[in-house]
């Protein structure tokens, strides 16, 4: 279009005028007739061409109104004019013009049914026009008689009543003026009331109707007034608010829930909330760990409340350390308790409230659903951070003091309080304590490397000084009768079988928040945790009871109840008639009384060594128990105390005589391998006197115990006690007794042990603990070979004529010999 108007420009005509000023220039215009556009239309003509004529007009025809072509034409000629050259361009531009002409006529004949059809509307607009002119004439004629029609006085009539209504309007808002001026006290006391709903509810009706009537000056004031009572409110609100962090009452809760909902502020409630709950962590534990400082300190100096946290907890004394640890646990507690019913009490109401959504109107659903969305995410992400901030507010309370100075059962209860605050920690959130662990895993690996290395100091000074006597047990004797394992009976139910049990039992285990969530903490238990049951495995004079030595007793009252073995050995030798000696009725008793307890009862053989290291074992399990990520660390020290146990046994009964050679060829390839290992990673060697090696020696010295040494109590080599016969079998089947309790022990090692190191448990078992029996065939051979003076037999054997000429009345003289050593060793 706009190249139209230019050629139509060329031609001498104005473009289209854009106002009515311009009209006298429009009918000006020659425009060229139906005739003359048919007979530009029925000239021959080539598209083509034409089109190609009208691109090739310069484009600056095509420009503004303002152009002017004749001066641009004028501008263009040459200096030097020709005729014919200027002929020809004015030939061009004729073509160019007849070619536009052409093409606006041929635009003007395709729009002329759409003129026609727009003139035929404009004729049918106008009727209309003039309709509607005589419509509103009638009309004017109509009011004029309705008017004249009506009197003064009913008009008059009408505007009373008007009036009467509008006073009594203005009577209804002065009374709601008049309510309003005195709702602020009725906040007050709703406030009070702590019904923060009622009092949000009611102020914000107030501002409403504020705002109603604002147009009256009074209320201006009263406007504002309400607005610094509804900060006030929420300020209040944001009080009770930080209450939950450390008592959750549902009630109180729902209170706060519901006036954050009628503010519109649910999500500035969510965030403000997990403020409160970080802040009251911080809090309580200093007020915890203040509490105990000033009271352990004496005085009341403010020096310690300006301190950091982490520089007041250098402050707790080692008696108040533990009461502390436990009272700082039960505060935390009572915030992640918190937490944990706030979380439950949003999922019962999210739940009640889809349930009335979907059964109600969907009127702000989704602004509901988003809310309902972001709080859960809150929540949720909320549970990480606040079990973060309790772990790394109980690990700076562990490294402010050095738990190396604790004994060993206030370290277990340390420890203890630990792996229930991670109980805790896995119940919330799901985490494995990282922070925690790695914390207290450090100072526990390093107390039970010195706890250990004094436990094996203090083995071998028992070992050393042990007599290798009996020590009375009950014949039910089972390790976990004893104190050290107790938590063994606890932690299982031994009376019920896992498959007999109620499948509602199996199937669901409580967890310390539901255990807890009413009522109790599950700190508490730790501070009266003691047992204190008194152990009852040991046997009164051999006898479990008094009533068992009394009836056995009763059974040797007379001759006639001495076995004939016993006969036998008080018989005379030659004749067989007379004893050689009297032998007492009370020596009879006491002799038979001995071999009761040893045959009859059949109570284990142990000592009180072997007492002592299974109470150890105890105790080191309970560490593990308590605090899994070191089992391996704590099955290695056991092993090695069974390790040691072992080899003083070897040591004192398989070699220290004149057939230690002998008796060690007796030993399995399995046995010589353990004992030669247990001798290079775990016993001590005298120190070489190379000064090149006396530093790498000391430090292997730091991990090895030096070898035991047997008591001089304990005599070996006199053949009047068969070379330590009740010895050696004491302290051979204490050993095979202590491996037994290990084989006991295996199903709980190998649940507590990782998978990575299992390999080790299974060495240990198969290589060392299943070997402690074949100790047997070397130590008792030893006194088999000596017991016997097998050369002199020999020799009186030799001496004997067998000739049976007649039956002889006496033994051999061999015989005799054996009689006199068998009677010998049976006194």
């Amino acid at each position: 279009m706009q190249k139209i108007k230019s050629l139509m420009t060329r031609q001498g005509l104005k473009s289209p005028p854009e106002s009515l000023s311009d009209l006298g220039a429009i009918e000006s215009l020659r425009v060229p007739g139906k005739e003359e556009f048919r007979e530009l239309r029925d000239q021959p003509s080539d598209p083509q061409a034409e089109q190609e004529l009208i691109n090739s007009i310069e484009q600056v025809y095509f420009s503004t109104d303002s152009f002017d072509i004749v001066k641009y034409e004028l501008e263009k000629l040459p200096p030097v004019l020709n005729l014919q050259e200027l002929e020809e361009y004015r030939d061009k531009l004729k073509q160019q013009q007849a070619a536009v002409s052409k093409k606006v006529a041929d635009l003007i004949l395709e729009k002329q049914p759409a003129y026609v059809k727009e003139l035929e509307r404009v004729t049918s607009l106008q009727t209309g026009l003039q309709l509607a002119a005589v419509i509103c004439t009638n009309g004017r004629r109509h009011l004029n008689i309705a008017k004249e029609g009506f009197t003064q006085a009913s008009l008059g009539l009408l505007a009373n009543q008007r009036k009467r209504q509008l006073l009594i309007g203005l009577l209804k808002s002065l009374r709601t003026i008049k309510t309003l001026q005195r709702t602020d006290v009725r906040l007050s006391e709703m406030l009070e009331e702590e019904d923060y709903p009622g009092a949000i509810q009611l102020c914000l009706e107030c501002q409403k109707a504020a705002s109603t009537f604002k147009h009256y000056s009074c209320i201006s004031e009263l406007n504002s007034k309400l607005q610094d009572t509804l900060e006030q409110i929420e300020e209040q609100l944001d009080v009770a608010l930080s209450k939950i962090c450390k008592n959750f009452d549902i009630n109180h809760y729902t209170k706060v829930q519901q006036a954050y909902r009628l503010l519109g502020k649910t999500q500035t409630a969510m965030d403000q909330l997990h403020m409160h709950f970080t802040q009251a962590i911080h809090n309580t534990v200093f007020q915890v760990v203040l509490g105990y400082v000033e009271l352990c300190s004496g005085n009341t100096d403010t020096k310690f409340q300006k301190l950091q946290y982490k520089d007041l907890c250098t402050h707790v004394t080692p008696d108040s350390y533990i009461p502390c640890l436990a009272d700082l646990c039960k505060a935390l507690w009572e915030v992640m308790l918190s937490y944990y019913r706030t979380m439950e009490w949003h999922e019962k109401h999210d739940n009640e409230d889809t349930t009335s959504a979907s059964e109600g109107s969907n009127m702000g659903t989704e602004e509901t659903n988003f809310d309902r969305g972001y709080i859960k995410k809150k929540l949720e992400h909320g549970l990480t951070r606040i079990w973060q901030d309790v772990q790394l507010k109980v690990k700076t309370y562990l490294l402010g003091t050095d738990l190396s100075i604790f004994k060993y059962d206030d370290f277990i209860f340390v420890l203890d309080i630990i792996s229930r605050l991670m109980q805790v920690g896995e119940e919330f959130c799901g985490s494995k304590s990282e922070v925690l662990q790695e914390s207290i895993r450090k100072q526990s690996v390093n107390y039970f490397k010195n706890y250990h290395r004094t436990r094996l100091d203090e083995l071998r000074m028992f070992l050393e000084n042990e007599t290798w006597e009996l020590c009375p047990v009950k014949s039910n004797f089972s390790i976990l009768q004893l104190h050290e394992f107790k938590f063994m009976e606890q932690s299982r139910s031994p009376s019920v079988s896992p498959s007999k049990q109620p499948a509602s039992t199996s199937s669901k285990t409580v967890t310390l928040f539901e255990q807890y969530c009413s009522d109790g903490n599950p700190f508490e238990i730790q501070a009266n945790h003691k047992d204190e049951e008194t152990e009852d495995v040991l046997a009164s004079n051999g006898y479990e009871s008094d009533e068992q030595e009394k009836s056995a007793y009763q059974e040797y009252d007379s001759d006639s109840d001495v076995p004939e073995e016993l006969k036998r050995d008080y018989v005379d030798e030659q004749t067989g008639d007379a004893p050689v000696k009297s032998v007492s009725r009370e020596t009879l008793k006491s002799r038979k009384k001995s071999d009761y307890s040893l045959n009859k009862v059949n109570a284990p053989i142990l000592t009180n060594t072997t007492l002592n290291v299974i109470r150890l074992v105890g105790k080191y399990m309970q560490m593990m128990n308590i605090l899994k990520p070191i089992a391996f660390d704590v099955i290695h020290f056991m092993s090695q105390l069974f390790d040691y146990y072992l080899y003083a046994i070897y040591t004192f009964f398989g070699r220290n005589d004149s057939l230690e050679s002998t008796g060690l060829g007796l030993s399995s390839s399995r046995l010589r391998t353990t004992l030669n290992r247990i001798q290079e990673s775990l016993i001590a060697m005298e120190v070489s006197a190379d000064p090149t090696a006396t530093l790498t020696a000391a430090e292997e010295r730091k991990e090895k115990v030096p070898s035991p040494h047997l008591s001089h109590l304990v005599v070996l080599t006199s053949g009047d006690t068969l070379y330590g016969l009740a010895e050696r079998v004491v302290a051979t089947e204490s050993l095979v007794f202590l491996a037994e309790q290990f084989e006991f022990l295996q199903p709980h090692l190998d649940a507590v042990m990782p998978a990575v190191k299992k390999p080790f448990l299974q060495q240990f078992y198969s290589q060392t603990v299943s070997t402690a029996s074949e100790l047997r065939k070397p130590i008792y051979w030893i006194v088999a070979g000596k017991a016997i003076d097998y050369e002199q037999m020999l020799l009186l054997m030799a001496n004997v004529k067998w000739d049976v000429k007649e039956i002889m009345s006496q033994h051999n003289i061999y015989v005799d010999a054996l009689l006199k050593i068998c009677q010998r060793q049976e006194v």
